[in-house]
């Protein structure tokens, strides 16, 4: 192999290991500050020593950096999990290709700008896209790393987005600018300025989230708190039914409840309680016909005698349509006459019998929702239905912890919002609960199924991001860990073991104040977005002239 090959291969893969630390080990964000520049240099160096196939090279570099922080999605499933890294990464590569074509036009650091906004307007419409798996968003590299990132309740996740690209790309302006002879060049001012720009740029998010984050050191501290108990059964999916029927599951569950809350046995004066079971604890619910659940009718007969207790829990549901002809694309045939459709939602209920529900709207592509449904669903008929038809609601709807107050008796309620599973990584949408009105969050979900790899560890992070975009409090419940109450500044103040049978108790604050990101959304994601549109339309404009 050519000396030039082994060098281009060389930084390729050190882009790619610098990428995938940030989400392996903790506290390592700031290597995200300086991750892409190998990848950059490469792309350089390819240039000039005119380099054919130079797409080998960052396509590879993308698909190892999304094996080795997404490889244990494979654990679930081995087709998806492969799909997702290959055409993930396939998506980074064209962009990458974008700015290289770019190249041909544009001179000096535009092509750099319209890679930068154009990789942050991909990241955007991720988010919103039919097939959609946002999960190394550049913004969530530091997402172990909170103390750097306190001003996303300005900027949301792509500010972080934005901030790795400029640092990565003002570095590379430097190191170039030494290589070609430019920097001796220059004035001692364009020096200066040149190095005490890159050194803001690094260092003013840092010190501006040392400021921000300083306001909320004592986030958990407030007049008004709910009280919470998060359920940990700690049932393994892979064989939920082959050893314990849903029967046995309950009892487990209210076992852990009762060995927490027995004390507060007909105390209709106490404080709200709010205890909560993972995602998709029981599949005996159908939407509307709650009674004709088991599961529903012992909740419900439990907590009787437990004033102001609600328990929250997930489920997969089913609504029932009579009818001679498929009433849409999703449902499946039951029987004749008769079709349903399916759902993964959280339930929350009291002593009352009092139900609310809300369906899980960011759904899993092919594990629980097939996309493009009217095309898509037939050819799933044909190979005999393997993909998963869940529908969801079309708007955030909330749930609410009710309780009698022993002030003046009043029934009064607690609104909360409730994210299932991979709803949690959805920055803007999970700032809808917020605008609606929640006072407190929660986030159900069920990790198992990726066994003791990154997945689960990656996933509780996410949460501390969504803590800092929206300052509210957050009661994590996991199946089978890591559950844990994070508080509005992103910390984890308490957590569970990873698979272990475990109950966690704690207050979280209740807030009401809405931070810049929840008010105004994701101007940094619009406005890179709407750069990338002129520049492309420029772009488009100089191919077509002669």
């Amino acid at each position: 192999m050519k000396r030039e090959n082994i060098l281009l291969w060389g930084l390729s893969v050190l882009s790619a290991i610098l990428m995938s630390i940030p989400f392996l080990v903790p506290h390592t964000g700031f290597l995200a500050l300086i991750g892409l520049i190998p990848l950059l240099c490469m792309e350089r160096i390819a240039t000039i020593l005119e380099k054919k196939h130079v797409w080998i090279y960052h396509y590879s570099a993308f698909v190892l950096w999304n094996a080795m922080t997404t490889f244990w999605v494979c654990n679930a499933t081995i087709g998806g999990g492969l799909f997702a890294i290959f055409a993930n990464a396939f998506q980074m590569s064209l962009i990458f290709g974008l700015f290289r074509w770019s190249k041909k036009r544009f001179k000096g650091m535009l092509p750099y700008i319209f890679l930068m906004v154009t990789w942050i307007a991909w990241e955007r419409f991720y988010f919103d896209a039919e097939i959609s798996w946002p999960w190394l968003v550049l913004g969530n590299a530091f997402a172990r790393s909170i103390g750097s990132i306190q001003w996303y309740e300005i900027t949301g996740t792509l500010g972080g987005s934005l901030w790795v690209w400029a640092t990565n790309l003002s570095i590379f302006g430097l190191l170039v600018s030494l290589s070609d002879g430019s920097w001796f060049r220059f004035n001692t001012k364009a020096k200066s300025a040149a190095i005490i720009g890159t050194i803001l740029l690094i260092a003013g998010p840092f010190a501006a989230s040392a400021v921000i984050g300083s306001r909320h050191k004592d986030a958990m501290v407030s007049d008004r708190e709910l009280e919470t108990v998060i359920i940990q059964p700690n049932i393994d999916p892979y064989h939920k039914f082959e050893f314990l029927t849903q029967s046995e599951q309950n009892d487990i569950l209210l076992s852990q409840t009762d060995s927490v809350i027995s004390q507060r046995k007909a105390d209709s004066t106490s404080a709200p309680l709010l205890v909560i079971a993972p995602e998709t604890f029981t599949r005996d619910i159908t939407v509307g016909n709650y009674a004709g659940s088991r599961t529903w009718n012992r909740f419900t007969s439990y907590l009787k005698n437990y004033p102001n207790v609600n328990l929250l829990f997930g489920a997969s549901t089913y609504e029932f349509i009579h009818s001679a002809l498929p009433p849409s694309s999703t449902a499946r045939k039951y029987g004749q006459g008769t079709w349903y459709e399916s759902r993964n939602s959280a339930l929350m209920v009291d002593g009352t019998a009092r139900t609310e529900i809300f369906h899980k709207s960011k759904l899993v592509v092919a594990v629980e929702k097939t996309p493009y449904p009217a095309l898509f669903c037939k050819i799933d008929d044909m190979l005999g239905g393997v993909m998963g038809r869940c529908i969801g609601q079309d708007e955030i709807s909330l749930l609410n912890v009710r309780y009698r107050s022993p002030e003046n008796g009043s029934v009064e309620n607690i609104p909360v919002g409730c994210a299932v599973c991979y709803e949690s990584i959805y920055g803007e949408y999970y700032t809808d609960y917020i605008r609606k009105g929640a006072e407190a969050m929660t986030v159900i979900t069920n990790d198992a199924w990726w066994g003791n790899t990154p997945g689960y560890r990656q996933h509780l992070s996410y949460s501390s991001l969504r803590a800092i975009e929206t300052r509210r409090a957050i009661a994590r419940c996991a199946n089978t860990g890591i559950s844990a109450i994070i508080s509005p500044s992103g910390e984890i103040v308490k957590e569970t073991s990873w698979w272990k049978k475990e109950v966690l108790a704690g207050a979280i604050p209740l807030r009401n104040d809405i931070t810049f990101f929840v008010s105004h959304g994701d101007i940094t994601g619009r406005v890179c977005t709407f750069l990338f549109l002129m520049l492309l339309l420029a772009l488009i404009v100089r191919f077509r002239k002669p």
